[in-house]
């Protein structure tokens, strides 16, 4: 359930599950600066800000965990097409 009051009252977990998050948009904004079409680069940006504006305010751990993980996988799959698209 939610819990009422500030949301600045993260628990010592929220807390790193928070920076999680952060330093994963963070990595993905990067990965996306090597995009080289802007088109595809601004519609990547936006869909990133998207998602991740649409999840702020999941509280469940285990969602939260989830997103993280597929946030990741999707990191990666970039990375490793952007490595391709280069060679």
């Amino acid at each position: 359930g939610r819990r009422p009051g500030p949301h600045s009252l993260l628990s010592p977990c929220q807390f790193l599950r928070r920076q999680q998050v952060l330093q994963l948009y963070r990595k993905i904004l990067r990965a996306l600066r090597e995009v080289p079409a802007e088109a595809d680069r601004r519609y990547l940006k936006d869909w990133a800000r998207e998602e991740f504006r649409r999840n702020k305010d999941a509280t469940e751990e285990d969602a939260i965990r989830m997103m993280i993980t597929q946030g990741n996988m999707q990191l990666q799959e970039l990375q490793r097409t952007l490595k391709l698209a280069k060679s």
